[in-house]
C-alpha cells in the first residue's frame, strides 16, 4: 500500500519508519525538512508533557520508552544518539505519584529535596540528542525505501492508499482544526559542563525548568507560552531561563551560551490519532497535538497509526 506522510518532525518520520518496516511504500512530504522543524529544537527528554487524555499518553509513553531504552544501547558513530540519564523531578509542594509512574520501572523519592522544593523523585530517563536522532530515523527510513520530499501543502495530498497527518500546528490548515495552537518555548544550548550528567527538571512558581545534558551539549529551558505564535529570540527570556538553570544547577554558572532556539508546541485539548474515511478521498490517519511530549509518545502513536493502515 502506498502512504503518504504528511509532516516531517518526529511524529512523521516515526510514522513513516514503522509503516516502511511494516511493508508499506512511504513518502513523507513536509514544508519543513526535519532539522528545521520544531523536533530539531527539543530538549527531548523523556517526559509526558502537554498531552491528553492521560490514558492513551500512558500507553504511547510506556512504548516509546521501551523503543528508547534498546536505542540507547547503540552507542556507535552512526547510531541513533539516544541516552539513558538519571531524571530527578523537583516540586514545591508534596504531591501523589505521577500519573505516569506505570511508564517507568525505577521511580524513587527523593528523600531530602533542595531547598525550595517540598517532593520530588528520580528515575531513569532517555534523551534523544535531536539533529542526531532525527538524521537516525532518515536513514532507517531510507533503508526500507521510504523518501522525504519538501513540499509545500494547501490541502492532504491526494494520490495514495492512505495518508497519514502528522503535521502539527499545520493540522489548522490541512484538517480546518484550530483547536490546535502553538505553545511558545525558548531553550538554549550550552556546552558540556564537567558533572552534570542528570536531567533536572523542576516546577516552581508556575514556571518549568530543565536542564537536559545531551552529550556535546547540555539543553536548558524553558517557557511555555500559550497562544504566541513569536519565533524570535527574546533576550530577557535567555536571561531569566540562564538564572533560573544557574539556580537549579550551580555548576552551569558563567557557562557561555551557544546558541538560542524557540519551537511552537502543537498543543491540543487531546492529541488526535484516529482514522477518518473520506468520500471520493484517500483514508486519513490523523496523529497530531501532541503538545510538548513528541518524542515521548512517538513511537506508541507510529505503532497505532501502523495498526489503523494495517486495516485498510
Amino acid at each position: 500500500m502506498r502512504v503518504l506522510v504528511v509532516g516531517a518532525g518526529v511524529t512523521g518520520l516515526t510514522c513513516a519508519v514503522v509503516a516502511a518496516e511494516r511493508g508499506h511504500h512511504v513518502d513523507v512530504l513536509a514544508r519543513d525538512l526535519p532539522r528545521e522543524t520544531t523536533s530539531a529544537v527539543a530538549a527531548a527528554c523523556w517526559y509526558p508533557y502537554l498531552a491528553f487524555p492521560v490514558d492513551r499518553v500512558l500507553g504511547w509513553a510506556r512504548r516509546s520508552y521501551e523503543v528508547f531504552a534498546a536505542l540507547a544501547a547503540d552507542e556507535s558513530d552512526g547510531g541513533p544518539g539516544v541516552l539513558v540519564r538519571r531524571t530527578q523531578e523537583l516540586l514545591p509542594e508534596r504531591s501523589p505519584d505521577p500519573w505516569w509512574r506505570e511508564a517507568v520501572p525505577d521511580l524513587r523519592r527523593i528523600a531530602s529535596p533542595p531547598d525550595g522544593y517540598a517532593d520530588g523523585w528520580t528515575f531513569d530517563g532517555a534523551v534523544a540528542h535531536m539533529p542526531r536522532y532525527l538524521d537516525y530515523l532518515e536513514r532507517r527510513l531510507a533503508a526500507s525505501g521510504g523518501t522525504v520530499t519538501r513540499m509545500a501543502l494547501s490541502a492532504l495530498p491526494p494520490g495514495a492508499d492512505a495518508v497519514v497527518n502528522a503535521s502539527g500546528l499545520g493540522s489548522r490548515l490541512l484538517s480546518s482544526d484550530e483547536t490546535t495552537s502553538p505553545v511558545r518555548g525558548q531553550v538554549l544550548r550550552l556546552p558540556p559542563v564537567p558533572g552534570v550528567d542528570e536531567v533536572v527538571l523542576a516546577d516552581r512558581d508556575d514556571t518549568v525548568t530543565y536542564v537536559v545534558p545531551r552529550g556535546d551539549d547540555v539543553v536548558v529551558g524553558g517557557t511555555s507560552e500559550p497562544g504566541v505564535w513569536d519565533l524570535a529570540p527574546r533576550t530577557q527570556d535567555s536571561e531569566a531561563i540562564l538564572a533560573r538553570a544557574a539556580a537549579l544547577v550551580p555548576a552551569l554558572r558563567g557557562a557561555p551560551v551557544l546558541g538560542v532556539r524557540v519551537g511552537l508546541r502543537p498543543a491540543r485539548l487531546t492529541v488526535r490519532l484516529a482514522l477518518e474515511r473520506r468520500e471520493g478521498a484517500s483514508p486519513v490517519v490523523h496523529c497530531y497535538g501532541h503538545g510538548g511530549a513528541g518524542v515521548t509518545l512517538s513511537w506508541g502513536c507510529a505503532d497505532e497509526v501502523a495498526d489503523l493502515l494495517d486495516t485498510l
